[in-house]
């Protein structure tokens, strides 16, 4: 009958759904199974000093970031004294050479490092980055007098390195920028304009 039909069309509908759900709950217990078994741990691969690290930049990320992130973006501000901080921690040349007060890691140990402070506060650690980034620039293709000059500074962070890519019409583009540096005697004249930097504090090197 019309009714038997009926009854029999429920019966196998809500039996699929039942499969379905159930086959979905075990996919995602053996999906987490496998996931932890895989990766038992954060510091799953990393050498003891990594791991020591991480825990570092953890805690900080911890204490002197995540309490302050949100009023820092509603409020725009650049925290310079909690930068100085992540500097004595030696967060500010994570790349740069130890003569002139960098760390000397690498990169595998500058993103453990990056990592755990962007859980803390992303913006900050963005910016970190770019600092580090620009440390690096100088440590890696300048001459020992502007090594010496510029590097102490930026890995205490008593000065701050801004990076001035964005152009007007061209973005972040780096292949479509049209600054020029023309060099003129012992120095270059730039031309250019920019649309903003990554960060400007007190006492900025601009790059």
């Amino acid at each position: 009958t019309a009714g038997d039909s009926f009854f029999h069309t429920m019966l196998l509908l809500r039996t699929g759904i039942a499969v379905q759900r159930f086959s979905s709950s075990l996919l995602s217990r053996r999906f987490s199974a496998a996931a932890t078994s895989v990766f038992p741990d954060r510091s799953f691969g990393l050498s003891e000093s990594q791991t020591e690290m991480q825990t570092l930049a953890a805690d900080f990320a911890a204490n002197e970031l995540a309490p302050h992130a949100a009023e820092w973006d509603e409020k725009k501000i650049f925290p310079e004294a909690t930068l100085r901080k992540a500097a004595e921690m030696g967060f500010a040349g994570v790349y740069v050479k130890d003569d002139v007060g960098g760390t000397g890691l690498g990169r595998l140990d500058a993103a453990v490092i990056f990592e755990e402070l962007a859980a803390g506060c992303t913006s900050t650690t963005a910016y970190l980055t770019i600092h580090n980034m620009c440390a690096w620039m100088i440590d890696r293709f300048g001459n020992d007098e502007q090594r010496n000059r510029w590097l102490p500074d930026l890995c205490s962070m008593k000065t701050f390195a801004s990076y001035c890519l964005t152009e007007p019409n061209s973005g972040s583009d780096a292949a479509s920028l049209t600054t020029t540096a023309k060099r003129d005697g012992d120095h270059y004249v730039l031309n250019g304009t920019r649309r903003l930097s990554a960060a400007v504090g007190e006492v900025t090197c601009m790059w």
